[in-house]
C-alpha cells in the first residue's frame, strides 16, 4: 500500500524543526533607524589595560569608540524596553516528522504519511492570520513569540525566552538499501527479517504435513517463500510509485517492513479521481499476481515442491489485495473509500474522517474476528483440531494487525487535520519584527535599539543597507551581560545565503518545502520589492505548525 503524505511532519521535526526557504534575493532599499548616532573613532586608541596594568586580550576590548562602561548616552542594555508596535498586539501563534514528515517537522511532521501494505497497506495522506503591520520607521517586520505572552525584552533574555532551537536531525534512510527502481530507493527494514523468519516457520511446519520428505530443507524452501512473497508486495509498492509518478506526486521512498509495506507518497492527490487510480493499482496488481501464479500452477504437479510454491503464492497475493481492498484508512479500500466521500461532499476532509472510522471499526473487527474465522476453518484451518499455540498465533496475529489499522487510521485522520490548517502557515504573520545594524555595532547597543523598538531579531547590513548576515539567537543568548557592550554583532552572526531569503508571501506547504531546502535556525524574510519584513525563527514555524496538528477540525 502506499503512504501519501504532506508537510510534514514536521517529520516534525522529522521528523524535526522545520526546515527552510529560499525567497527573494533583492537587496533592501536602506537601513532603517540605527537608533543613534553613531559614536567617533578615536584617532590612537591606547590599548585598554586591567586593575593590575596588565594589557586586556583584543576580544575583551570595547568597540571602537566605547567605553568599559557603555556609550553614557544610551540606556544599559539590560534594562527592558517592553514596548512594542501594534503589529505585537496581534493574535499569538503557537508553535512541528511524525510525520514526518515533515516531517519531518515540521516533519513533521513529515509531514508525509505512510501506510503498510503486506497484508495491510497503508496510505496517509496553520496558524491563525493575523493584521498587517503598519510600516515601522525603526524596525521592518513585525510580531513578538506568540508562546511567550510575558515577553521579556530582547536584551534581557537574548531576544527569545526559552531553549535555543535544535537543529533537525538527519533522517534515517530506513534499513538496508536495495536498489532504485524508478529512481526511488527501496529499502528494507530490520523489521523484515523478524517477519521472514516467522514465515519460514509456520510456513515449514505446513510443509512438513504436505511433503514430509524434505525434511530439514523445508525452511530453505520456506525462506524461499517468504522472499517471492515479499517480491509481490514489492510489485504491490510499485504500483502505487508508478501512478503517484504518473500523477506527478513525488515519491520519497519504498520500504518493506514487518507486515507488509509502505510507499511514502509526499503530496496528496489533487482530485478524487486521481486518489481513487492511486489507491485501487496496487490490490488490483496483487490481483493480477495471484491470477498469474494460479496459471503458472496448471501445468504443475500439486504434490511437487513447485506447484506448494505457487499454490502459496497465489493465495497469498489473493489474500493481500483482498485484504488491502478492505473500506478502511489505512487500507487501500480506505483511501477508495475516502476519494468516493470526497467526490460526493466536495470535502476531502469528510471523506478522510469517514474512512478512518470505518478504519478503527475494522481493526475491531479483525482484534474479534480473525481468531474466530481460524477456530472455524473458514479461512482453511483444521477447524476443531487446532491446537493451543495455533490459537496464541491467531490471537497474536490479529492483535498485530488491528494495532496496525487502528495506529493508521489515526495517522490520517491527524495529517488531514494538518492539511486542513496548512494554509494558515503564512510566513508574514510569523516573523519577527528586525532591525538592521551594522557589523561594528556593539551587542549592547544593538538590542538597546530593538528593545527600542518593540523588535525580536537583528540583521547585519552594509553601509547601504544591503543584509549580510543574521545574528543568531543561540548566539545572543550565550553572551554574558557584563560583556555584551565588547562584543561586535558581526561575531554572533551567520551570513546569508540565497535559501535563507524567504518571500513574505509563502503560506502553507510551500512555506514548508522552502524551509526544508535550506535548514536553518533563523531566515531573513523579504518583501517582493527586496525590502527586509523581518526575521524568519524555525522554532516559531515549528511552535505553528504544532498547534495547527492539534487543533480540531470544523
Amino acid at each position: 500500500m502506499d503512504v501519501s503524505g504532506g508537510s510534514g511532519q514536521p517529520r516534525s521535526g522529522n521528523d524535526e524543526p522545520a526546515e527552510h526557504p529560499a525567497g527573494p534575493t533583492a537587496p533592501v532599499t536602506g537601513p532603517t533607524s540605527h537608533g543613534g548616532p553613531r559614536p567617533e573613532r578615536p584617532e590612537d586608541p591606547a590599548p585598554p589595560r586591567d586593575a593590575h596594568g596588565t594589557d586586556r586580550a583584543p576580544e575583551d576590548r570595547p568597540p571602537e569608540g566605547r567605553s568599559p562602561d557603555g556609550d553614557a548616552s544610551t540606556p544599559d542594555a539590560s534594562t527592558p524596553q517592553p514596548e512594542a508596535g501594534p503589529a505585537d498586539s496581534s493574535p499569538p501563534v503557537s508553535s512541528p516528522a511524525g510525520s514526518s514528515p515533515p516531517s519531518s517537522g515540521p516533519a513533521a511532521s513529515d509531514p508525509g504519511g505512510s501506510s503498510p501494505t503486506g497484508p495491510g497497506d497503508r496510505h496517509d495522506g496553520s496558524s491563525p492570520a493575523h493584521p498587517e503591520h503598519p510600516d515601522q520607521p525603526d524596525a521592518p517586520g513585525h510580531r513578538d513569540d506568540p508562546e511567550h505572552p510575558e515577553h521579556r525584552s530582547l536584551a534581557h533574555s537574548g531576544i527569545a525566552k526559552g531553549e535555543p532551537p535544535q537543529p533537525r536531525p538527519k533522517e534515517p534512510g530506513g534499513g538496508i538499501l536495495m536498489g532504485r527502481p524508478f529512481g526511488v530507493p527501496v529499502y528494507v527494514a530490520p523489521s523484515w527479517f523478524l517477519v521472514a523468519a516467522l514465515i519460514t516457520w509456520v510456513f515449514g511446519g505446513q510443509l512438513d504435513r504436505v511433503l514430509p520428505e524434505l525434511g530439514a530443507a523445508r525452511y530453505l524452501v520456506s525462506l524461499f517463500f517468504a522472499v517471492a512473497f515479499y517480491a509481490s508486495v514489492l510489485v504491490h509498492e510499485l504500483a502505487h510509485t508508478v501512478a503517484a509518478i504518473r500523477f506527478r506526486l513525488p515519491v520519497r521512498r519504498i520500504q518493506l517492513q514487518f507486515f507488509g509495506g509502505v510507499s511514502e507518497i509526499e503530496k496528496e492527490a489533487e482530485t478524487p479521481g486521481r486518489e481513487f487510480v492511486l489507491a485501487f493499482v496496487g490490490p488490483l496488481l496483487s490481483l493480477a499476481l495471484a491470477g498469474l501464479f494460479y496459471l503458472a500452477m496448471q501445468p504443475v504437479q500439486p504434490g511437487t515442491v513447485p506447484g506448494v510454491l505457487l499454490a502459496g503464492l497465489m493465495v497469498s497475493n489473493l489474500i493481500v489485495a483482498i485484504f488491502n481492498l478492505l473500506p478502511g484508512l489505512p487500507l487501500d479500500g480506505g483511501r477508495m473509500l475516502r476519494a468516493v466521500v470526497w467526490k460526493i461532499t466536495g470535502r476531502p476532509m469528510s471523506g478522510t474522517v469517514a474512512a478512518a472510522w470505518v478504519g478503527r471499526a475494522l481493526a475491531v473487527s479483525v482484534l474479534i474476528g480473525l481468531p474466530l474465522l481460524n477456530q472455524s476453518g473458514a479461512l482453511g484451518g483444521g477447524g476443531g483440531e487446532t491446537s493451543g499455540m495455533d490459537t496464541v498465533t491467531d490471537a497474536l496475529l490479529a492483535a498485530i494487525l488491528a494495532a496496525i489499522i487502528w495506529t493508521g487510521a489515526g495517522n490520517s485522520l491527524r495529517m488531514a487535520r494538518l492539511r486542513e490548517h496548512l494554509p494558515e502557515l503564512r510566513a508574514r504573520n510569523l516573523t519577527r519584527r528586525a532591525v538592521p545594524v551594522e557589523t561594528d555595532t556593539p551587542l549592547s547597543e544593538a538590542l538597546r535599539r530593538a528593545n527600542a523598538a518593540g523588535a525580536r531579531a537583528l540583521v547585519v547590513v552594509d553601509a547601504d543597507g544591503h543584509p549580510l548576515s543574521l545574528v543568531r539567537e543561540a548566539a545572543i543568548v550565550g553572551v554574558p551581560e557584563h560583556r555584551r557592550p565588547w562584543v561586535a554583532v558581526s561575531g554572533l552572526a551567520q551570513d546569508l545565503t540565497d535559501g535563507m531569503r524567504v518571500s513574505a508571501e509563502l503560506t502553507g506547504e510551500e512555506l514548508l518545502d522552502t524551509l526544508r531546502a535550506t535548514p536553518a535556525t533563523e531566515y531573513l524574510v523579504v518583501e517582493e520589492t527586496g525590502e527586509i519584513y523581518g526575521v524568519l525563527s524555525a522554532a516559531d514555524v515549528e511552535r505553528a505548525f504544532v498547534k495547527a496538528m492539534a487543533r480540531p477540525v470544523a
